[in-house]
């Protein structure tokens, strides 16, 4: 036999068994036979059947697998399986994260074994080569994250393909003709796979819902929406079972609870609101000392476990506050009716109650079940009127401000206590800042929408002194809330919003990066770098690097998540801290408000286990309402550029990759990018330690945080993606 022969069968010999071990390890702990792995393999002829044999003998003897009844095997256990979550890249390659290893493990595209981004996936690692990356083959896929798809359908003659709008499913899905719901060639649509065939490229599966033509503002806003497995209706029998619910204030009812209709009572909510889930009511018990109530909807008094409409609210976790719209937790009866502590209605309550003097010190709390009379709804402007003009204020009621129905005295009530409560607040907040809590003022983008819901134009909501104020009496509410079931003697199972430490490869990259703007950061430990963190952000505030550096020193931060296992929460100093005042919105808070009451009434501590599981449903569905949010926030942006492509803009350079540069309008927080392949003038190329593109004959530099002038060269509302052309530097260009 000639060497090149030899090498070829040692070849074959090697590939065969790597086959047999890969269909063992699908199997796991199932025993097969040497009939069932030729099926799997294709194999009809008896001359490799008979190798297959003598392989099986082979890897037996050599240990690897093990015979469990005659002719039957599995493979044997080894310390290189793991379990992990796939992490897979827009090129069709996946990096495994395992809990306990350091290091994820690399799956080239071949050893992928139809894993899609975010299953849970058991991996086997190959023995590592010298010097090399930990590389592995996916073995089982253990849970499914997700099995429905948003795409466009194209349609044949005979059968259909779905090609994904997401970016990390690196495959289309075959539709047979059968299956495609009515769509029309081109549409978008929802997608289920039903099935993936082993030796088939693509999955199978067929369409559930067309959502309409690509790039018209319902399709986009429902693509999204189902992007990420969020509901945008409530099915009939949830609406009609919340319809039937008897909301009514009775007699009975209000006994059972702390009557507090007589206390002075308002809202603070942005003028556009629907729901009001928070109150404050203020009382004068001495020169020094005052009674101020954070009072909160009662949603758990209509919501009761085991029925569908709890099912339904638990199932969605949030409502989602898209560009255009509010997709909301709970059926408009309760929301924006029932449980809305409208002005001049009677409302149950679940509030937190405390004496406090002049200074911000809590003298005494109280906690439970009341019922509120609000006397007042101020929008967050109206409020910050009378703050900045207290003198006005207190003296005549500006023309502006409107409380209906109410006598001069309670008018003027009202501001006092508005003006009390904001220098109660400001001492609140600098307690909070002298602690180390992190100072998050980031620039929310809003859009002023015409009845077509088409941006005419964009303006940064900020945070004012009239926001701060219900900020802190909300914090003060959930903190005490949490320290009170945390604190106990006994310990009892609670629901916590926590928020760890930052990691430090990331405050690293972070000082890596602002160090272009001429920034740095003391980490040397949690008090100084609380310190530096605020004072970089007071240091951008206003400056053209703003936005970028606050959406950066975001990043740095650990997510803050629902769990039982209190750590404390890191941005605000806090030791213990809960979600307890947006019931409306937010199901943890409905958890807290029913455990709370629970353990008033001396009840034992609850299912841990149990309320985990809910706290790490509640995170996640959370993080899908934020992406959907982002989303559809760049989707207008995209939107809005599409129709100022005649306009010269100014940005900064908000990122340098090796194939573009991105940049951040200035007057309207937009990003897109200069791909580098269409800059004519020089052939420009990424430095990765500058985080700049440099043209090689001129030199020219476009460096991280440089201020330059674009236009927008394409506007792709489909992908939410802007192209820019590049015009110069800002120097250059006005010169």
């Amino acid at each position: 036999m000639s060497k090149r022969n030899k090498r070829r069968n040692n070849s074959n010999t090697n590939n065969l068994t790597q086959s047999i071990l890969t269909i063992l390890r699908k199997e796991n702990s199932n025993p097969i036979n040497y009939k069932q792995i030729a099926s799997s393999l294709d194999v009809r002829d008896t001359s490799t059947r008979n190798l297959i044999i003598k392989r099986l003998k082979s890897l037996q003897l050599e240990d690897k697998i093990e015979e469990i009844e005659r002719g039957k095997y599995i493979i044997k256990a080894s310390k290189n399986y793991y379990t992990g979550v796939a992490d897979v890249t827009s090129r069709g390659q996946a990096y495994i994260v395992v809990a306990d290893l350091e290091e994820d493990i690399f799956i080239n595209n071949k050893n992928l074994n139809h894993t899609l981004h975010g299953d849970t996936v058991e991996v086997y690692v190959f023995k590592r080569r010298k010097g090399g990356k930990q590389e592995g083959e996916i073995t089982k896929i253990i849970q499914r994250k997700r099995t429905e798809f948003v795409g466009v359908i194209q349609i044949q003659e005979r059968f259909a393909f779905v090609v994904c709008s997401d970016a990390k499913m690196y495959t289309d899905i075959f539709i047979p003709k059968d299956k495609i719901n009515g769509a029309k060639n081109g549409e978008k649509v929802l997608v289920s796979i039903e099935d993936w065939p082993e030796k088939k490229d693509s999955p199978f599966g067929n369409v559930i819902k067309v959502l309409g033509k690509p790039g018209d503002h319902n399709t986009e806003i429902h693509s999204i929406l189902a992007q990420y497995g969020l509901p945008y209706e409530f099915p009939k029998e949830i609406e009609d079972y919340a319809n039937n619910i008897d909301t009514k204030i009775h007699k009975e009812e209000i006994k059972k609870r702390r009557d507090m209709r007589k206390d002075l009572t308002f809202t603070i909510d942005p003028k556009d609101a629907k729901d009001f889930d928070d109150a404050l009511s203020f009382k004068i018990l001495s020169d020094n000392t005052y009674e101020i109530g954070i009072h909160i909807a009662d949603v758990s008094h209509y919501l009761v476990p085991g029925t569908i409409l709890d099912d339904e609210a638990y199932e969605r976790a949030t409502s989602v506050y898209l560009v255009d719209r509010v997709v909301p937790m709970l059926p408009e009866v309760l929301s924006n009716n029932a449980c809305s502590l409208r002005p001049n209605e009677e409302k149950f309550t679940f509030s937190a109650v405390f004496k406090m003097d002049s200074k911000g010190e809590v003298t005494d709390k109280w906690f439970g079940r009341t019922v509120t009379y609000s006397d007042a709804r101020f929008a967050y402007e109206e409020a910050q009127y009378l703050i900045e003009n207290e003198e006005d204020a207190i003296h005549e009621i500006p023309e502006n401000i409107s409380i209906t129905g109410k006598s001069y005295k309670v008018k003027r009530e009202i501001s006092e206590a508005i003006l009390k409560m904001d220098e109660i607040a400001k001492i609140l907040r600098k307690k909070r800042m002298s602690s180390g809590a992190i100072s998050f003022d980031k620039v929310e983008v809003k859009f002023n929408l015409d009845e077509n819901n088409n941006p005419e134009g964009v303006y940064f909501k900020e945070s004012k002194d009239a926001n701060k104020l219900i900020e802190e009496f909300m914090l003060l509410a959930n903190r005490s809330v949490a320290e009170f079931i945390g604190k106990q003697s006994v310990k009892h199972t609670f629901v916590y919003r926590v928020h760890d430490q930052p990691d430090d490869e990331k405050l690293a990259a972070l000082e890596n990066i602002i160090r272009q703007f001429g920034y740095k950061l003391d980490t040397r430990d949690r008090k100084s770098t609380s310190a530096s963190l605020n004072k970089l952000l007071k240091d951008v505030s206003g400056k053209k690097e703003q936005n970028l550096v606050d959406t950066l020193a975001i990043r740095s931060m650990s997510k803050a998540v629902y769990t039982t296992n209190n750590i404390g929460h890191y941005g605000l100093a806090f030791d213990y801290y809960t979600h307890f005042t947006s019931p409306i919105r937010r199901y943890p808070d409905v958890m807290v408000h029913r455990l709370l009451q629970h353990y008033l009434d001396k009840g034992k501590s609850a299912d841990s286990k149990l309320y985990e599981d809910k706290c790490a449903h509640s995170s996640e569905m959370e993080g899908l309402a934020a992406r959907a949010e982002r989303e559809s926030i760049k989707y207008m942006q995209v939107k809005y550029m599409s129709d100022h492509k005649d306009n010269n803009f100014l940005g900064v350079i908000s990122g340098v990759t090796d194939w573009g540069i991105y940049i951040e309008i200035v007057s309207n927080k937009c990003e897109g990018m200069v791909r580098l392949q269409d800059m004519k003038d020089d052939h420009y190329v990424f430095h990765k330690e500058e985080f700049a593109a440099v043209g090689d004959k001129s030199k020219k530099t476009y460096q991280l945080g440089d201020e330059v002038y674009v236009r927008v060269k394409n506007a792709d509302l489909v992908r939410k993606q802007l192209d820019f052309e590049m015009l110069g530097g800002k120097q250059d260009f006005e010169e």
